[in-house]
Order: C-alpha cells, then sequence, then structure tokens
C-alpha cells in the first residue's frame, strides 16, 4: 500500500505559499512510523558484532555461547551466512560502492560487521551479540593522510577527472604582484542522522517486503534485486519518513543488507537496527583532507592564477575520492586555473556522500585563502570577491544561468551591516570585552536533474491522486511536491491525494544533490500537464462542451475545471468531462531528466553569507553569534521550507566550522568519539541569530519549474565565513578545523 499524507484544508496553497509541513501533526505526536517502528507478527531481532580492531582477521567466535543464550535463534557468520546471487563487491557503476557481508574473516575496519546474532528479543540479540567475544590477529593499521603513500585516482566523486588545468599556473604566479599559499585541513566527519540505519525484512518465498529509510528507492531495489538474484518487482520497499540521511542513506548500506540475509536464514521477518557507535564505520563518512591552494592576484586585486591542491583518503578496498577542488572550477575568474586531488587508503569504511560532499570541505579551504588574498591586496574581502566573481563558469567557459551571486553579495551585506566592519583584525570588542569579528563566504551548489518520472490520475468522479515514488528525509517533499502538484492540476492541496514513499510507485529518483524537488517536481509537472491535456482533448473536440473549438492551449486548469482562456465564462468541470465521454478517469504521466540546455549553461544556485563571532581574549571561547545569508535558488516552491533548509545548512556550518571531528586513535584506527557524547554538534545554545534572504531568481534554462537546490549550499557559505571571522577578531588565520580554543590562544 502507498504512504499518503493526511488531508488538511488549505487555501492559497499552491506554489509559493509558505505552508507548514502537511505531515507535521504525524511527527510531532508520534504517528509518522519509522522504519524500526514496524513490528511484523512473528518478527525477531538481530544485532550486528563489530569488530574492534581496523586491520585484520577474526580467528575465533564463540558461537555456541552465543546460541546456548535464552532467546537467541541463529548465529549468522561467513561459514552460516545465505548465499548471494552476486559478490558483494562487484561494481556495477558510480553509485555502486563494495559493502561487508561477512564474505570471510578479513578485517578491513574497526566497526566492520564480523557476524549477525538473531533472537526473540533486542536483550537476547544482544547479550548474545557480546557472548560471541571474538578474538583477532590484528595487524597495524594505516591512518592519517600520509602524502608519500598517495596515488592518482581514476575519477573523483561520481567520475569527474582528478586533474583539471586551464591557463598556465605557473606564469600567471609568476607575473602576480601578490601571492598566498595556504594549506587547510579539515578532519572526517560521520553521519549522525536522528534515525539510524535500520531494516524490516519479511521473506515470502522470493518476495521481500522491506521496512527501511531510503533515500533512492529504485536504486535500492536493483541493488537487492541483484544481491539476492531476484526480481526488482518483487522487492517492495516501505520509506515515507527518513529522520535524515545527508547522503547516508543515498546507496543501500551493508548492514540494511545482513538484515535481509538474517530474514532470508530464519524464515521469519527480522529487524536490525544499528546502534550509534556503529554509524561509525560500514554507512560511510566525509573523508579528511589537506588542501593546498596557490593564488596570484595583480595590484588592482584581479587574480592572475588559482592553485587547489586536495590530499584525501578512501578505504583500502574501494574509491570514493572527495571532490574538494570542484568548487574551485565554479566562483571566481581567475584566467589560470588548476586542481589536483591526490588520495591516500586507510583502514576505514568507505567514505561517501555527505552533505555538499567536496563543496563542504573545499569551499571553506578556498573562502579562506581568497580571504587571505583580500588581505595581501589590502581589499575589504566583500570588495575583492565582487572584483574576482566569475559570470562565466571557469572551467567550462559556459555562461552561468543566472548573475544573482552579486545581488546576494550586496542584501547580504546590507541586512548584516558589513560596512561598519573596520579592514584590520582585532579591533572590535562587545559591551563584555569579547573580541568580534567578521567574515563573509561564497555560497554555491550545482543545480543538478536526475531521472524520475510520476503518475497523476484524475476520476470521473471528481477525485484527483498524484504518485511518485520521492522521499521526505525532512526536507518537505511531502508538502513542496504536492504544492506542484496541486498547483499544475488547477485544485487546492487539500483536493489532491498526494502519494509517495514506496517503491511501487513511479521511480521518483534519487533524493540527493540538492536536486529532488526539481527532478520529482518537474515529473509531477509533466504527469499532471499530460492528464489536464487529455481533458482539454475531450472537451475542445466534443460539440456538446462549452469549451469546444478552444484547443487544448486555450484552456486552463482551475479549481478542478477547465475555462477558456478568451472567455472565463465558458468552463466545465473534470468530472463533467470525463462522464460525458463514458470514461472513468485519464491518467497522465510525466518524466525529468537533465536535457540539452545543460550544454548551454553553468547550471548554480548562488548566494553569501556573513558571520559574526565573538572570542574571549583570556580563554580562547568561540561563540558564532550571527549568521545572515542571502541566496538566490530560482523558483521558490515553499518560503516556509526553504528557509528551513538555509537555517540548516547554516547550522551545518556552524558545527564544520567551530565543532565536528572525528577522532581515530593511531595505535588501533578505531574512532575514539563513536557517541553523541563526544563527536560534538551543535546544540540549541551554540546556535548563533540565524537570518536567510530569499533573492528572487528566475532561470529560464535550468529546468522547467525553475527550480534549484537549497539543501546543501547554506554549508557552503557559512563554515568559510565563521573561520574567516575568528580571524578579524583575533588576527590568527586557523587553517585546521575544527577551530577549537587551543588554536585561537
Amino acid at each position: 500500500m502507498s504512504e499518503t499524507a493526511p488531508r488538511q484544508i488549505r487555501h492559497g496553497s499552491k506554489i509559493g505559499q509558505p505552508l507548514t509541513r502537511r505531515d507535521g501533526i504525524l511527527k510531532v505526536t508520534g504517528a509518522a512510523a519509522y522504519a524500526a517502528d514496524h513490528h511484523p507478527p512473528g518478527m525477531l531481532y538481530a544485532v550486528m558484532a563489530v569488530s574492534r580492531i581496523a586491520r585484520g582477521r577474526v580467528t575465533h567466535l564463540d558461537v555456541a555461547a552465543a546460541e546456548a543464550h535464552p532467546g537467541v535463534v541463529a548465529v549468522m557468520t561467513p561459514q552460516t551466512k545465505p548465499a548471494l546471487a552476486q559478490h558483494p563487491d562487484e561494481k556495477h557503476d558510480g553509485f555502486t560502492f563494495r559493502l561487508d557481508l561477512l564474505q570471510d574473516d578479513r578485517v578491513r575496519y574497526a566497526n566492520q560487521p564480523v557476524a549477525v546474532v538473531i533472537a526473540e528479543t533486542l536483550e537476547a540479540a544482544t547479550e548474545g551479540a557480546a557472548l560471541l567475544n571474538p578474538t583477532y590477529e590484528a595487524e597495524m593499521p594505516a591512518v592519517g593522510l600520509d602524502p608519500a603513500q598517495a596515488f592518482t585516482p581514476r575519477a573523483i566523486g561520481v567520475g569527474d577527472p582528478a586533474d583539471m588545468e586551464i591557463g598556465d599556473v605557473a606564469a600567471g604566479l609568476a607575473a602576480a604582484a601578490r601571492t598566498v599559499e595556504a594549506t587547510y585541513e579539515t578532519p572526517a566527519q560521520y553521519h549522525n542522522a536522528m534515525e539510524p540505519h535500520a531494516v524490516v525484512a519479511t521473506w515470502d518465498g522470493d518476495r521481500l517486503d522491506l521496512d527501511m529509510p531510503s533515500q533512492g528507492l529504485a536504486m535500492a531495489q536493483g541493488r537487492i534485486a541483484g544481491l539476492f538474484g531476484i526480481s526488482p518487482a518483487d522487492i517492495h520497499i516501505r520509506s515515507p519518513f527518513l529522520g535524515g540521511g545527508f547522503g547516508s542513506k543515498g546507496m543501500i548500506a551493508g548492514p540494511q543488507v545482513l538484515g535481509i540475509m538474517a530474514a532470508r536464514l530464519v524464515g521469519r521477518p527480522v529487524k536490525l537496527v544499528l546502534s550509534r557507535p556503529q554509524m561509525f564505520g560500514p554507512v560511510g563518512h566525509r573523508a579528511p583532507t589537506r588542501q593546498t591552494l596557490r593564488l596570484g592576484a595583480r595590484e588592482d586585486g584581479a587574480l592572475t592564477a588559482l592553485d587547489h591542491h586536495t590530499l584525501t583518503a578512501t578505504s583500502t578496498f574501494d574509491d570514493f575520492i572527495e571532490p574538494s577542488g570542484g568548487v574551485s572550477h565554479t566562483l571566481y575568474a581567475a584566467p589560470a586555473l588548476a586542481t589536483r586531488h591526490r588520495a591516500v587508503r586507510l583502514d576505514t569504511g568507505t567514505p561517501l556522500f555527505m552533505r555538499a560532499p567536496g563543496e563542504a570541505s573545499g569551499s571553506v579551504a578556498l573562502e579562506g585563502a581568497i580571504d587571505e588574498m583580500a588581505e595581501a591586496c589590502g581589499m575589504d574581502p566583500l570588495d575583492f570577491r565582487l572584483r574576482n566573481y566569475a559570470e562565466t563558469e571557469p572551467a567550462s567557459g559556459k555562461p552561468f544561468s543566472s548573475k544573482a551571486l552579486r545581488e546576494c553579495y550586496a542584501r547580504g551585506a546590507e541586512a548584516f551591516g558589513w560596512a561598519k566592519r573596520p579592514r584590520a583584525s582585532g579591533q572590535m570588542r562587545d559591551a563584555n570585552g569579547l573580541l568580534v569579528g567578521w567574515g563573509v563566504g561564497t555560497a554555491t551548489f550545482p543545480a543538478l536533474m536526475f531521472q524520475a518520472e510520476a503518475r497523476a490520475v484524475l476520476t470521473a468522479n471528481g477525485e484527483a491522486s498524484v504518485a511518485i515514488g520521492a522521499i521526505d528525509m525532512g526536507q518537505g517533499a511531502w508538502t513542496a511536491l504536492a504544492q506542484i502538484a496541486a498547483e499544475e492540476l488547477g485544485l487546492d492541496i487539500d483536493a489532491v491525494d498526494f502519494r509517495i514513499g514506496t517503491s511501487d510507485l513511479p521511480n521518483g529518483g534519487i533524493a540527493g544533490g540538492s536536486a529532488h524537488t526539481a527532478t520529482a517536481g518537474t515529473a509531477i509537472k509533466g504527469a499532471a500537464a499530460d492528464a489536464i491535456a487529455q481533458l482539454a482533448a475531450l472537451a475542445t473536440q466534443d460539440r456538446r462542451s462549452p469549451l469546444y473549438g478552444a484547443g487544448n492551449a486555450g484552456v486552463i486548469a482551475r479549481g478542478g475545471r477547465l475555462v477558456r482562456r478568451d472567455d472565463e465564462t465558458r468552463s466545465e468541470a473534470f468530472a463533467e468531462i470525463l462522464s460525458r465521454a463514458g470514461l472513468d478517469l485519464v491518467e497522465g504521466k510525466g518524466a525529468a531528466g537533465p536535457d540539452a540546455a545543460r550544454e548551454a549553461y553553468a547550471m548554480h544556485a548562488h548566494g553569501a553569507v556573513f558571520a559574526e563571532v565573538t572570542v574571549d581574549p583570556d580563554l580562547g571561547q568561540i561563540r558564532a553569534t550571527r549568521l545572515v545569508g542571502a541566496f538566490a535558488a530560482g523558483r521558490i516552491i515553499n518560503p516556509r521550507l526553504v528557509r528551513s533548509q538555509y537555517y540548516g545548512g547554516m547550522i551545518w556550518g556552524v558545527s564544520f566550522a567551530l565543532h565536528e571531528q572525528a577522532v581515530m586513535d593511531p595505535r588501533t584506527g578505531r574512532p575514539m568519539n563513536a557517541n553523541l557524547a563526544e563527536y560534538h554538534v551543535p546544540v540549541n545554545a551554540d546556535v548563533p541569530s540565524l537570518e536567510a534572504i530569499l533573492v528572487e531568481e528566475e532561470d529560464p534554462h535550468v529546468n522547467p519549474l525553475g527550480i534549484k537546490g537549497v539543501g546543501e549550499i547554506g554549508v557552503t557559505g557559512s563554515a568559510g565565513a565563521i573561520v574567516n571571522a575568528i580571524w578579524h577578531a583575533t588576527g590568527k588565520r586557523v587553517r585546521k578545523l575544527p577551530v577549537t580554543l587551543d588554536k585561537v590562544l
């Protein structure tokens, strides 16, 4: 059964209206069912036993002790696991990553699953996993970014080249009146969504029923089908609500597959939910980086060269290379530009997509170096950016589909009060004697489009439904996509039965890359337009209709009726048109995907973030006290939801700059802070005053709806703005993140 959001009467409920979330009441009352909330009859509980070493092999598991524990039903090990149709190390495309599914006794990283205990209760499964008491033959793990071990990857991100150069960087640097060289380091960061990865799996022969969080239902279906040798059509996934994803739930994770394997092993439904420490290993993370930037500029501040070198890490058994240098391809108009990526192999789980992959880490280094260059040229950092921002994409030479960045700079600066900023550092204090600093960072993120399909149905009894396998991981898809559906069908939102979140619906693509609203929304627009066009053809070709002779283009949908454009007194209800034609319904189909305009234009959302920090001159304590961001992201479907996304990104920027890092034990390769007590993220007391300004933008090229993504761009300007504000407060350039008090004292 498909999932349907609750109906609520909405007035003025179409595109552009600041509706509250349609699913909000379900969530605040606890009625929204997440994956782990499901308990099919006869369900067992599965708990993973995970490795305490980062490299080596498991030499012994006390399976007998675990099996003897009351309530334990089975122990799944490399020797007892069900056979798979496809080896989990097989790769088919840039979105397929190798999984740890108890292939053998090898350990490739800490927290790797080494066995699964299945029991009648969660407590029995947990105790059984502890009783396994693995012993190991440990080897010295590889930890840290050692440039001597670096290699040139075949590709970065999902297929971009590792190196790119335009113009002569060496000559550009040699000709510069001012040069800057700076190395910035960012730490490993681990996904910590409120909802951990989970699965509830039920087999019925070769049919598989799943409750699990997924940012891409069709992609998950395909991967599972290959692993188990069954048809994707025989896999039904329910994922109506996600408690956060941030990229980590884009591809199915190994622990989720282990839960499916466990259900097949015991022949009963099985639930497997990761504990918080188990999130640190098998489900992806943002890799650490060491980025060296060299910039040159003329006396007037115009850039002559930009060289951006990234050293990052991947696992010993798979490749995902954080594309940090990519952000330097898009922002500043240097006539000579080079980016290079090198990587080392570490004994960790494979890094994966994490909110603004590449752009988040790369923009911190780029924006810091740009500020240093502005200082070297004796220019205000905002003036320097205005002097050098690109009107065509530096890497491709394509014109940007919008020139909105200059307005973002102006609107943000005015709201922040940037004109009062002294250029020198250490000049401002607040009433409590704390040092005050102001910084700016440019925000950018590509406006992507993926493939998707949708269905819209209008019936003779006056009902309307729209269905798409879309995903709401907290960004508001239940609401924004329903607004698009209502707009395109000419109905109020409460009149549309809107369905998302299950794999039996048309493929809604992947909720990632800040592209979901544009992608799914375009498919919905097409499906609604198709349904309306079919109605229009029936009416305008029927002599009995008041719309006869108007032609399909001569009518519009409004309030459940088709209305003549040239005479609004002549209209007819959807249901009347269908009934007279003897039809029960019309079904419209729509699709979305990249189009030819992307060959001609460079498509990005833009923004500027201004940050204020205070620093205690005696204790070094740093607080981000104010953030103002101005963003241009095309057509805004729901300004309330968009501001929420900007706030979330800006808060993540605070986390990136001041709090977040995974600390690895160099002796064991184990994460030392694999919990939310010691893996620091901002809490309410850490969140500054936030203001998000929506800069109006009409982009006729980006997609049929003119939408650009908002989920990730807020991160890309904020962290750099905070780091630059710390310099302005203290006069100290901190290039190793997060910026902690010891680094400014």
